[in-house]
């Protein structure tokens, strides 16, 4: 008779509910989904799942819990669960979907979800969740605030240069338009303010900063968004699941020699950083000259600019978790002084 020697708890996560499957790994390393229940994502859920899963689990086998990362509607819980003292793992969503492909399932539903990840959490060696730092959870807040303004303005700037374009422009209408496009760039400047203070007083991220910015292209706004984003790179284990995480990686449909699909980027991963490193990539194009000939040697090879742009995109994530890796700034000639000490290294061989 087999005895259990593991058990996890599965959670898919969505705004307002918590599917959840209860898995068990037998000694003779057999997972069993062997129960199923749906959730309200709210406190009363929260406390409505830990009576369900205690009394179908095993009190004396250590129980973990696992999720993926899905925007912040996973955080309450897992921040509820922090506080009970459960042992919490969360799992980028891009492990997930290439664990899922794996399975032989069918269809893709919230209750196939949770079964993947509890199956996903029964087979491999989680790594355990911590609280985010506080100063990297409030630069996020920060962050992402100010892409919110940023892009009323540009709503507003676009609305204005319509009504200025128009046969009968409304002056009422533009004055309005003036006064809340002044607005927004006030409240711009001020989280960039909080933003650049947040900074100063922590001598940890104040250094990591200085880091990341050494990158062409990479400014404070980028490295504090790169930081927040991923917990000061405590998710992330190495620079392609940063790429991966990011939703900048690679997709290709491919099936014998009658199905090829164009590659592209998956953008399964989390936008705000995506979209962080979007406008530095541009910069480094026109201001670092390794990026602008890989950018240079892409177009003449394929004709297309955005390619060649996302292309660089893809490299900047790798260049700051590297950067952050080995704690040295960036240096444009490390390829060159790279290959002078190979030839180097060769000719005293050679000697």
């Amino acid at each position: 008779m087999s005895t259990i020697v593991k058990q996890v708890v599965g959670i898919d996560v969505a705004q307002n509910e918590l599917v959840v499957a209860l898995g068990r790994m037998h000694s003779d390393w057999t997972p069993e989904i062997y129960a199923h229940k749906t959730f309200p994502n709210r406190e009363a859920g929260f406390k409505a799942l830990l009576a369900w899963v205690s009394k179908l689990s095993d009190p004396h086998l250590e129980l973990l819990y696992v999720m993926e990362a899905t925007g912040v509607y996973h955080e309450s819980l897992a921040y509820f669960l922090d506080d009970q003292g459960y042992k919490l793992s969360i799992v980028l969503p891009n492990k997930i979907s290439n664990y899922f492909r794996t399975l032989e399932v069918k269809t893709l539903t919230d209750k196939t979800a949770s079964e993947a990840i509890a199956r996903f959490g029964l087979e491999r060696k989680l790594k355990t969740w911590k609280r985010p730092k506080t100063i990297c959870k409030r630069l996020r807040q920060l962050t992402r605030e100010r892409h919110q303004i940023v892009e009323q303005r540009t709503v507003a700037m676009n609305q204005l240069h319509a009504e200025k374009a128009a046969a009968e422009p409304a002056k009422s209408t533009i004055t309005r338009l003036r006064k809340l496009i002044h607005f927004l760039d006030r409240q711009v400047e001020q989280v960039r303010k909080e933003i650049a203070a947040l900074i100063k007083e922590d001598e940890e991220v104040h250094r990591q900063v200085t880091l990341l910015t050494s990158i062409p292209g990479v400014g404070e706004l980028t490295a504090a968004s790169v930081l927040s984003e991923t917990n000061g790179f405590e998710l992330i284990t190495g620079k392609k699941q940063l790429t991966s995480y990011a939703g900048l990686d690679v997709r290709e449909k491919q099936s014998g020699t009658s199905v090829k699909g164009k590659p592209k980027i998956s953008k399964r991963g989390n936008k705000h950083l995506r979209r962080a490193l979007h406008m530095p990539a541009l910069s480094a194009i026109r201001h670092e000259e390794r990026f602008k000939a890989l950018y240079a040697r892409l177009v003449a090879r394929h004709g297309i600019k955005m390619k060649a742009a996302v292309a660089v995109q893809r490299k900047l994530p790798e260049m700051t978790y590297t950067v952050f890796k080995t704690n040295k700034p960036y240096d444009k000639n490390y390829l060159l002084s790279q290959t002078t000490e190979a030839g180097e290294k060769i000719r005293a061989v050679n000697n």
